[in-house]
């Protein structure tokens, strides 16, 4: 079941839910009440049948912090149901923003991160989403600066202002290093092969594409408007990604080396999502 969560700079996003996600966030000691941001990419039960549980233990653990929920308008529906049918309510207010499937759209951003949406093919209305981190501040060199040196100067010597104190000015280009380059990661959930995406998720840092089959299944591809794993490792080539991580695989395959291989033979810089696994953007 389809669900990973993405940590940037100590903000917690989940990206869909399906069955058995909050457990996963139990076993791995992943803290639930540290999750800001959840995205769903579309309605299909194995992304989405985990989320009423988690929201509910959430509000059961005590949580009122504001909770932003990205999501099909239909997913706003569903729980309403669920929470009048089971006379349940959440003691948390839930920012529920819709995605939209027909063209990219912006959907979140804050002080730290942008997060895009792009429509994708599939069976139903689907999303991916795009995370780009913000330029990051100056690296502060505090091993030059004097004993006692103000925070307050700091931070603006960070912000990339030049300072004085005690009768001295205090150059940024002295006492900061360039910060390391904004990072990005594209999450392509569900989808048939399409290169409609190319232009929204060229030069990212990592790429998940599904690759649900082999090549030796692309009728069932086609037919359930799924990838290959071939299909998935040409769009990051053509993409021109560095890392690429494919996942949703068929229960078909109980040897997961096949789409691995198959994937590398295109794709180089290809990894398997395994349950569990953390990769470092």
């Amino acid at each position: 079941m389809t669900s990973q969560l993405l940590e940037i700079n100590q903000q917690y996003c989940l990206i869909d839910c399906g069955e058995g996600t909050q457990y996963q966030l139990l076993n791995l000691k992943a803290k639930t009440a540290k999750i800001d941001y959840i995205f769903i990419s579309h309605m299909h039960g194995d992304h989405i049948f985990g989320l009423p549980g988690l929201l509910s233990s959430m509000s059961l653990l005590g949580r009122t912090k504001e909770l932003y929920l990205i999501a099909p308008a239909e997913l706003r529906d569903v729980l309403i149901a669920i929470n009048r049918t089971s006379q349940a309510s959440y003691n948390f207010p839930i920012n529920f923003i819709e995605t939209q499937d027909a063209y990219a759209t912006q959907v979140l951003e804050n002080e730290y991160f942008s997060v895009t949406s792009v429509p994708l093919e599939h069976r139903v209305a689907c999303c991916g989403f795009i995370f780009r981190e913000k330029k990051k501040k100056n690296k502060l060199l505090a091993e030059k600066l004097p004993k006692g040196f103000p925070f307050e100067l700091m931070k603006e010597l960070k912000e990339g202002k030049n300072v004085d104190w005690e009768e001295k000015e205090y150059l940024v280009e002295d006492y900061t290093a360039e910060p390391t380059a904004p990072l990005s990661y594209a999450f392509c959930s569900d989808t048939a092969y399409s290169e409609n995406i190319l232009e929204h998720i060229n030069g990212v840092d990592m790429l998940y594409h599904e690759a649900t089959f082999v090549e030796s299944d692309i009728e069932r591809a086609v037919k359930t408007r799924h990838s290959t794993a071939s299909q998935a490792a040409t769009i990051a080539s053509k993409a021109n990604v560095k890392k690429l991580v494919i996942g949703h695989f068929s229960i078909r395959y109980k040897e997961l080396n096949q789409l691995l291989e198959e994937a590398q033979s295109v794709f180089p810089e290809t990894f398997l999502a395994i349950e569990g696994k953390i990769f470092t953007v």
